[in-house]
């Protein structure tokens, strides 16, 4: 079985590029805001701070998303989750201590670029720039107006002086016609900005730098004075203007700074902090998932599944690490399969000794009675009869232990295939205790706990020897004497359901030197028993994918446990 540690949702090589594209979009959108803030006095709207939120709220969920799982793997106590907790906890002051200066610094200069706004009377420097600038151009119209009346315009052969330009129209069938122009060129108009006498409208940038006055000296002419204002009035009139709307725009940060506040850090500064932290997630996933991968394997190993491999990357230390473990995974395998093989040998030997010696032990009657026999048969034939019965029987008796003997250890050593047959508990041991109760009338059997709708995968007759042999070793416990508690239960072990036997007795329990040995092959505390009873119920039980064991106190008696694997219900549940 192989395993690959498990990441979050984006890799890190993608967590990166969604950091770098944030940090791109980032600048694009800081450049445009404090454009649109600082030069057009805009303040974020309703939509745009929808817009601008979402990149934060998504982040704020993948984060989300990234610490669930990281409190799912510490209620779950996963191998490495404290060496990644440890490590994000160390990230996590590292950010801190690098963004709470700079957090500090900007909050700070916020603050003080506030209270500089607030220190002075930008309303106060514009009306007096605006002032200034009416009052300059009231006083060149005060003068413009005194030349115009104490100009004879009829004897003029050249502008007075003061006045930049005249110029004179004349309407005909082509319309206006520039008929006569004097003074500076800069002041020459294609058309007459107004037919009506008086100061007309200033237009810029037709009028730069000129105060125009109309008259009207006979029907179908036009005169046009041009007053030459000083050099850069206009320019400073705009300038003028142009520091007013900024003087507006300021207020209007003033009276929402704290706003601007919240969209700046929630919008430029708060958004690669989120992704700052999801990416340390996925990093200390990264670098601690293959050391909870080898926590783990160990731990199977530890078990006996030599069949873990891990899959890494190369290129790191931990990879080497792991291709390391893989290769010891693979000879302690190899090396284990080497000691099993060894084990069974050995296994098989003691056993054939053990066989040997038992079968030796009963053949020694049937000589010593056959010997006997023919030795009555030769020296006194006629009372040959006195003793043919009792030896006959004799080698009948060790004969059948004989037998009995061959069978369980044929039994032992056959292999067994799981079965594809069930029973149902309150069908079939009642059936089998039947012929103990009857035998053994001073045993109280107690059945009331089984379960009647359990079914079991097993062959019938291999439960009946399971359930035969825990029956007959508790009746010797008890000398005949006492109780038997047999119940079942359904049980489920690592998602699969498990029908539960239980054979309680009373009698004089197990030793804890004995416990060791129960289900060693020919151990026995029994004059005539073969030992083997206990081994071939083991080994029924582990062939068809259960377990048994037992708890024992001396005294007080002894309860034998079998798990074994459930079958389909009559409703068809698995």
């Amino acid at each position: 079985m192989k395993t690959r540690p498990q990441y979050l949702f984006l890799n890190t090589r993608g967590l990166v590029f969604v950091y770098i594209l944030l940090c791109i979009l980032t600048v694009l959108f800081t450049r445009s805001f404090f454009w649109g803030t600082l030069y057009e006095g805009r303040i974020p709207d309703t939509l745009s701070l929808l817009v601008f939120f979402s990149a934060p709220v998504v982040l704020l969920v993948f984060l989300g998303i990234a610490v669930a799982n990281m409190l799912g793997d510490i209620v779950a106590r996963r191998p490495g989750i404290k060496f990644r907790v440890q490590l994000l906890a160390y990230f996590v002051v590292t950010v801190v201590f690098a963004t709470a200066p700079i957090t500090i610094v900007t909050s700070l200069s916020i603050s003080e670029m506030v209270r500089f706004w607030h220190s002075f009377d930008a309303d106060a420097a514009q009306r007096a720039s605006r002032s200034f600038a009416v009052e300059s151009f009231s006083f060149h119209i005060d003068r413009f107006e005194s030349l115009l009346r104490t100009t004879d315009w009829n004897a003029i052969e050249s502008p007075p002086h003061g006045i930049a330009s005249v110029q004179y129209f004349l309407f005909t069938e082509d319309g206006w016609q520039d008929t006569a122009f004097l003074g500076n060129e800069a002041g020459r108009l294609a058309m007459p900005p107004s037919q009506m006498q008086g100061f007309p409208v200033r237009e810029l940038p037709r009028d730069t730098g000129f105060i125009r006055y109309v008259m009207v000296p006979g029907p179908n002419q036009i005169r046009l004075a041009s007053y030459g204002l000083s050099e850069g009035f206009d320019f400073g009139v705009a300038a003028i203007e142009t520091q007013v709307e900024r003087f507006e725009v300021i207020g209007i940060l003033r009276d929402n700074v704290r706003i601007l506040e919240v969209f700046y850090f929630g919008v430029f500064f708060i958004p690669p902090l989120l992704m700052t932290m999801i990416i340390a997630i996925s990093f200390t996933r990264r670098i601690t998932s293959p050391i909870a991968e080898l926590t783990e394997a160990t731990r199977r190993v530890a078990e006996g599944d030599f069949s873990v491999q891990i899959l890494s990357r190369r290129g790191d230390e931990l990879g080497l690490l792991v291709r390391s473990f893989n290769a010891m995974v693979q000879d302690l395998e190899k090396s284990r399969a080497a000691l099993v093989k060894a084990e069974k040998i050995s296994i098989w030997q003691n056993m054939a000794q053990q066989l040997a010696h038992e079968i030796k032990n009963p053949l020694t009657p049937i000589k010593l009675s056959a010997e006997r026999v023919l030795r009555r048969w030769r020296n006194d034939p006629e009372q040959v009869g006195g003793i043919i019965e009792d030896s006959m029987m004799a080698i009948i008796q060790e004969t059948e232990g004989l037998s009995t003997l061959l069978n369980e250890f044929r039994t032992l050593s056959k292999p067994m295939e799981p079965s594809k047959s069930s029973i149902k508990f309150d069908e079939v041991i009642p059936e089998l205790i039947s012929p103990y109760q009857s035998s053994h009338p001073n045993v109280v059997f107690d059945i009331a706990h089984v379960a009647g709708d359990l079914v079991v995968k097993i062959e019938k007759i291999r439960f009946s020897g399971i359930l035969t042999n825990l029956i007959i070793n508790a009746i010797d416990a008890m000398d005949g004497r006492g109780s038997i508690e047999i119940r079942t239960d359904l049980v489920k072990k690592k998602g699969v359901r498990y029908c539960r036997i239980s054979v309680k007795d009373s009698g004089k329990g197990i030793s804890g030197q004995e416990a060791e040995q129960v289900f060693t092959p020919y151990f026995t505390t029994k004059e005539s028993g073969t030992g083997l009873g206990l081994s071939i119920v083991e080994r029924i039980v582990n062939d068809h994918g259960g377990s048994i064991w037992f708890n024992s106190s001396e005294g007080i008696g002894t309860v034998f446990f079998i798990d074994l694997p459930a079958g389909e219900t009559e409703g068809g549940g698995g």
